[in-house]
């Protein structure tokens, strides 16, 4: 049996639509690969960013909280942070003071953990 030279045509056209939508598929998900690569590259950039200002917000959140607690004495309580991690020093009147502080530093979102070796009660 004899093919019509358009069969031909016809064969060959399919073929033709078949690869270059296979080499579409393939560039797709070689742009989605891109795209995940950099996404996963700027969310690492954001986490170390979010850490920086976490605890630039932590600080500022625990000495506002202390500063407008009328049972402390805001003033004489220094509070720096790192990696969520309050550290207290200055000096307070009581232990009661000292436990307070400890507490409202603790209560704030993002605190792990508060050391207070350097807030002495006062004699």
């Amino acid at each position: 049996m004899k093919k019509h030279p358009w069969t031909y045509i016809a064969i060959t056209t399919t073929a033709a639509l078949g690869l270059s939508m296979a080499n579409g598929v393939i560039a797709d998900e070689a742009r989605q690969d891109k795209t995940q690569s950099v996404l996963m590259a700027a969310g690492e950039t954001m986490d170390k960013a979010e850490d920086a200002v976490s605890d630039t917000w932590i600080t500022s959140k625990v000495k506002s909280t202390f500063l407008a607690d009328s049972d402390l004495d805001g003033m004489d309580i220094k509070v720096e942070t790192n990696q969520g991690v309050v550290s207290l020093s200055g000096t307070v009147s009581s232990q009661a003071e000292k436990d307070l502080a400890i507490q409202k530093a603790m209560s704030i979102k993002g605190v792990k953990d508060v050391s207070a070796d350097a807030l002495m009660v006062a004699d």
